[in-house]
């Protein structure tokens, strides 16, 4: 997916998907429910890994296949999602998979205001409650950043970027008073503007092709050290 076609398909998740779950199935429960039980519980010695978030993190999978061929690497991201969503989903598409690493990636769908207004506390709050359900389910955590946005194309003119640098700010000071791993892609994918690089994006909101491989080592920076220390 390139160019003007990334951006159509990226789009339409952020105007559809929301609708969708709101109408049908709010936190979207039904969306892995199964291939979760496909997948079952991890195999002795496993260290499964999910990855928990929103269009970014469902799509990551079409970019980078190769960090998903490995059962061990479960990709839950659903297109369109904030955090209220994620919670209601977050026992059937994380704890119950009984993974050894949580990856989360999430809060650009709260400031976009998909499910609403909400506040950036009431986003950070969220994810925090994340953090702690892993974390007392014996879940090693890697709290990542939100990437920057300049402006959403589906909801123009909310000046995103200092919004989002404040929700970063927050999840940077709470990974490291809980002892777990800040993932910073947001440093080395912003641009003058604050926004998202225009090499790295094709609608200042999703990653490309090149967005993802620097997502991608990152991310398998970090898994790696953080598992090491286990």
């Amino acid at each position: 997916m390139t160019g003007l076609k990334t951006v159509f398909y990226f789009l339409l998740i952020a105007l559809f998907m929301p609708k969708i779950s709101l109408a049908q199935d709010w936190a979207n429960l039904n969306y892995y429910k199964n291939a979760n039980t496909k997948l079952g519980l991890p195999s002795p010695g496993e260290n499964r890994i999910v990855f928990m978030g929103n269009s970014i993190t469902e799509a990551w999978k079409n970019y980078s296949p190769d960090l998903f061929e490995e059962k061990s690497y479960v990709n839950r991201g659903i297109g369109g999602q904030t955090t209220p969503q994620m919670l209601g989903r977050f026992k059937s598409d994380v704890l119950d998979l009984k993974p050894s690493l949580l990856i989360i990636l999430a809060g650009t769908n709260d400031i976009a205001g998909n499910t609403g207004p909400i506040t950036i506390k009431e986003t950070s709050d969220n994810i925090k409650s994340m953090v702690t359900q892993a974390k007392e389910a014996g879940i090693e955590v890697i709290l990542s950043s939100v990437l920057p946005v300049y402006d959403y194309p589906w909801s123009p003119d909310l000046d995103p970027a200092d919004k989002i640098i404040e929700l970063n700010e927050i999840l940077k000071n709470h990974a490291q008073q809980n002892k777990i791993m800040y993932l910073d892609y947001f440093s080395s994918m912003v641009d003058d503007r604050k926004g998202l690089k225009s090499e790295y994006s094709d609608d200042g909101v999703h990653p490309n092709k090149e967005g993802y491989k620097i997502m991608t080592k990152l991310v398998n920076n970090a898994i790696v050290e953080v598992l090491s220390k286990n």
